[in-house]
Order: structure tokens, then C-alpha cells, then sequence
């Protein structure tokens, strides 16, 4: 998540972005449209086709791990799988590199991916089988794939990280006890091609698309993505259906989810148990992410900042319930 100071609506930054892409002039309004919450999201139109201009201040990203990122989504359309395509700039380029009078910034366009968002279908069997399908048949290609420019950070590059923006925080002692703990955790997992790779890590029902033309999933936002157990992936997704099935269909549900899975890649059944610590590898990362963005505050906010930090303060509550305890 970008710092709270970065979630305000800046149409003129976008447009200032924009304009390094063909777009049609009259699509502007459908900037009303925006999100943000770790990229700004504004949609337009090219040639009468819905695009999204993604972007972030460069001091929030890491160039690296987008290009990345690019690079693998790239790999992943070569082998025909479902994914969000990027449109090219005008001189040719993914990922532009801009200086603005709000900073320097980070932006590309992606077109938009056809079909239905997960969470506003009926989430059918056949759909569900669909959604497994589509995570096993990532991680199938990630166990082969192997980058020619960039490569994404890790798990452990995420609890450096985590390790390096608590350690002066005297209130965080036991966020810190919480990454040693899976630091040492996860050292102990022996790592094979079979079970870990690249993963989509946000492999969630709003980052996948149903298109029932097709039959068939289509992906966005790989912009969590990092080198981890694929049972990360796993765990995020089932988690994610839990938040829109009833309780009394999620076992049944969650069965046609992996039997979907298992068609395209068979998770090894000793890499189930790390489901607990990667939970609390989510939460952790979550909460730490979140501390990180409400870190500042100013005088006079407006309601809806008010309204969200509070919001994300409850979660940060129900986050950090388990640090510290034996994994």
C-alpha cells in the first residue's frame, strides 16, 4: 500500500502521464473512475478500448522488480496463458520513467482483459474449477520459467525488508520477534522446482477475471509478485473465496477449486503444512506495509482518511494476533 499521502486524486499528474501514450481526448472523463491503494489506477480509451494507466511514485517501487514483473507477465502471453497485456508508449517502452512537479514517477498502461471479476459472477462449480485451474497452470509455467533481465525480489527479500523498517520502531518488538520467527521457519523448507517459484502472491478474487466465452480465467495485477512456496498462492486464494462463499459451501467449493488446481500442477501434500506460517507470513507483511503507510498524519484530514485509518488501524489489530507464537 502507497503512504496515505499518496491516495489523493491528482487527475492533472495522470494526464501529465498519460500524455506518453496514444489516448483518446475525450476518455479523460473516465478518470472519475480511479483507485488507489498500492498503484494509482486511472482508466481511458485508446482507439475506443479500455485501458489503465497504472503508476506510483518511484520512491514507493522498485525498478527493478517491475520490469520484472513485465518481463514475466511478457513470458506468460507467450505461452498463451490468460494475462493483462501492456500497451507500449510512443517511444516504444513498457514502464516510463517521468519527472513531474509532484515527483518522479513510475507509469504503464495496460489494456483490459476480458470477462467478468471473480467476485461478481455466481462463483458456480465450473467457475471455481476454472479459478483453480488457472493458479495451477501459473505456477506449472513459473516452474519452468527462468528470467533473462530482471528477477523479483523473494520471500526473504520481503522479511529483510520488513526486518529493516521495524528494527527502529521500539513499539514493533513484537512484529520483529513475529519475522525471525518465519525467517527461521522458512529457512528450515527445502526449496525444489517443484515447490516454489515466481508466484502472483494477490491471486485474489478481484485480480481474476471469468470470461464464459472462453470458459477461462484471465489475470491482472502481478505487481505483488515474488519468488516464494507455491502454496502461498494456494492460501491467498482460498482465504479470498471464504470472503464471498457461504460457510456451509466453502469445503465443497474449495474442493472444485483444487481439483481445478490439480489438472494443470500437483502441490507436493507435505507443502500443506505450511499453510499456518504462510498466513502469517500475509499478515505480517500486511500489517507491516499498513504501519508503513499511516506512519504520517496531519492536522484537519478529511473524513474519508479519517474514516480509512481507522479502518486499516482494526485490521493492523487483527493482523498481528498471533506474533510471536511458535509457528
Amino acid at each position: 500500500m502507497l503512504k496515505l499521502k499518496y491516495l489523493f486524486d491528482n487527475a492533472d499528474l495522470a494526464e501529465m502521464l498519460l500524455g506518453n501514450w496514444e489516448y483518446d481526448k475525450e476518455s479523460i472523463e473516465m478518470f472519475k473512475y480511479y483507485r488507489i491503494s498500492s498503484n494509482a489506477i486511472y482508466p481511458f480509451q485508446s482507439r475506443n478500448k479500455i485501458h489503465m494507466l497504472r503508476y506510483s511514485p518511484k520512491s514507493e517501487k522498485c525498478q527493478d522488480n517491475i520490469l520484472a514483473e513485465l518481463e514475466f507477465i511478457s513470458y506468460l502471453r507467450s505461452k498463451q496463458y490468460g494475462v493483462l497485456e501492456t500497451a507500449l508508449s510512443k517511444n516504444g517502452e513498457e514502464l516510463i520513467e517521468a519527472q513531474t512537479p509532484w515527483g518522479d514517477y513510475l507509469a504503464s498502461v495496460f489494456k483490459r482483459v476480458a470477462g467478468v471479476q471473480l467476485n461478481k459472477t455466481e462463483l458456480s462449480d465450473i467457475i471455481l474449477f476454472n479459478y483453480g485451474k488457472a493458479l495451477g497452470k501459473l505456477h506449472q509455467l513459473s516452474s519452468e520459467y527462468q528470467p533473462i533481465k530482471s528477477k523479483r525480489w523473494s520471500y526473504s527479500d520481503v522479511l529483510n525488508w520488513i526486518h529493516h523498517t521495524l528494527v527502529d520502531l521500539p513499539d514493533e518488538t513484537s512484529a520483529l520477534m513475529e519475522t525471525k520467527l518465519l525467517q527461521d521457519y522458512f529457512h528450515s523448507i527445502p526449496i525444489t522446482k517443484a515447490n516454489f517459484g515466481l508466484i502472483h502472491y494477490d491471486f485474489e478474487y478481484d485480480n481474476v477475471f471469468y470470461d464464459e466465452a472462453s470458459n477461462s480465467c484471465n489475470v491482472i495485477d502481478f505487481d505483488d509478485a515474488m519468488y516464494h512456496w507455491y502454496v502461498m498462492d494456494i492460501v491467498q486464494a482460498l482465504d479470498s473465496m471464504q470472503d464471498c462463499i457461504p460457510i456451509e459451501l466453502f469445503q465443497q467449493k474449495k474442493q472444485c477449486f483444487m481439483d481445478g488446481y490439480r489438472t494443470e500442477y500437483e502441490v507436493p501434500e507435505d507443502m500443506l503444512s505450511l499453510i499456518p506460517a504462510c498466513r502469517r507470513f500475509a499478515n505480517l507483511y500486511g500489517y507491516v506495509r499498513v504501519l508503513r503507510s499511516i506512519e504520517e498524519k496531519w492536522e484537519n484530514e478529511p473524513e474519508w482518511l479519517v474514516s480509512l485509518r481507522a479502518e486499516l488501524i482494526k485490521g493492523m489489530k487483527e493482523e498481528s494476533s498471533w506474533f510471536g507464537m511458535n509457528i
